[in-house]
């Protein structure tokens, strides 16, 4: 267990060091930072000025290893834009990309499982040949089409739902913000959580389809028919079990690229989270943000991973924690 621990915190800052390079590189390719801070009145005298007081003429490696210092004690720059540090303006919106994705997660949960699995239980039923098909309709439809839609219908022509923003909210534990324990908030997350879902629910119905035919027919399922168990422990506590292996790999790597799916989503909906910032960011050309921004959603991406398999190995019995195996 320590092994493992010691070679994926290696592996971790070998990657966060590489999505900290790559992120600070594309810098300069976002335009002049002076321009939103400035404006067009300043001479170009006083802009080179700025440039040397804020190190913009510095060598890259420079630049960089000055960045990296920083980084290593929380520090990811100042916003230009809300002159505060751009970590704090991060962390400000995480509580909603967090809750967003939590939703959209829950309801591939609740769905997924018992549809993949009846699915693959009862291959030629009508309502497989119906969810099969919804679902390759679904892959192939945009998020943000789905999102749309779904505001026409539930929004605008049926009036259920709230179309955009986040509620009311509440703080708990010292400034996390949550619409989770407010019944305005909960309405305001249903949409969005539907959207954000729709493009992983039919790929996680179909895998688990999939991988639970293909257990069905391994001998150990046929020798627990043999032995007279019941259908459902044979298809719930055999089965079902082994196919959740390959899904909780797949699964978390797609929990993170929710979070990147996030940005088309939070735009349509107005929703106060990571997403939305990062475009507003883009659009000021708010550099440290959007560093900030790529080094936050890389970090979740590797604690995720890192998560997912220490999670594989202790429920796959045959995958040891070592730093050999994993």
């Amino acid at each position: 267990m320590i092994a493992f621990f010691i070679k994926r915190l290696g592996q971790a800052l070998v990657v966060m060091i590489v999505i900290s390079l790559i992120a600070f590189s594309i810098q300069d390719n976002l335009g002049d930072p002076l321009r939103e801070l400035v404006g067009q009145s300043v001479s170009e005298a006083e802009r080179q000025a700025l440039r040397d007081e804020m190190g913009l003429n510095d060598p890259f490696l420079v630049q960089y290893w000055r960045f990296l210092k920083r980084a290593v004690k929380g520090d990811l720059g100042n916003s230009y834009f809300f002159k505060r540090p751009a970590l704090e303006v991060i962390m400000e919106k995480l509580p909603a990309t967090v809750e967003l994705v939590m939703g959209a997660t829950l309801i591939i949960l609740l769905f997924s499982i018992p549809i993949g699995v009846y699915c693959a239980i009862n291959p030629r039923n009508w309502f497989t040949r119906l969810m099969m098909g919804t679902s390759i309709i679904g892959i192939s439809i945009p998020v943000f089409l789905t999102a749309i839609l779904l505001i026409y219908l539930f929004s605008i022509e049926l009036g259920w739902f709230p179309s955009f923003g986040r509620g009311e909210t509440i703080v708990i534990f010292g400034g996390w913000h949550t619409g989770l324990l407010t019944s305005d908030g909960l309405m305001h997350l249903v949409l969005p959580s539907v959207a954000l879902s729709s493009i992983m629910l039919p790929l996680f119905i179909r895998l688990i389809r999939s991988e639970m035919m293909e257990v069905l027919e391994q001998e150990y399922i046929r020798f627990a028919w043999a032995k007279g168990l019941t259908r459902r422990r044979i298809w719930f506590l055999h089965a079902l079990k082994n196919t959740l292996l390959p899904v909780i790999t797949v699964g978390g790597v797609q929990i993170g690229t929710m979070i990147a799916y996030t940005i088309l989503t939070e735009t349509v909906f107005q929703w106060p989270g990571m997403g939305f910032l990062f475009l507003e960011a883009v659009n000021r050309v708010d550099t440290p943000l959007i560093i900030a921004y790529l080094i936050v959603v890389g970090l979740i991406f590797v604690v995720t991973n890192t998560l997912v398999d220490l999670i594989y190995g202790l429920v796959n019995p045959t995958v040891k924690l070592t730093g050999g195996e994993a």
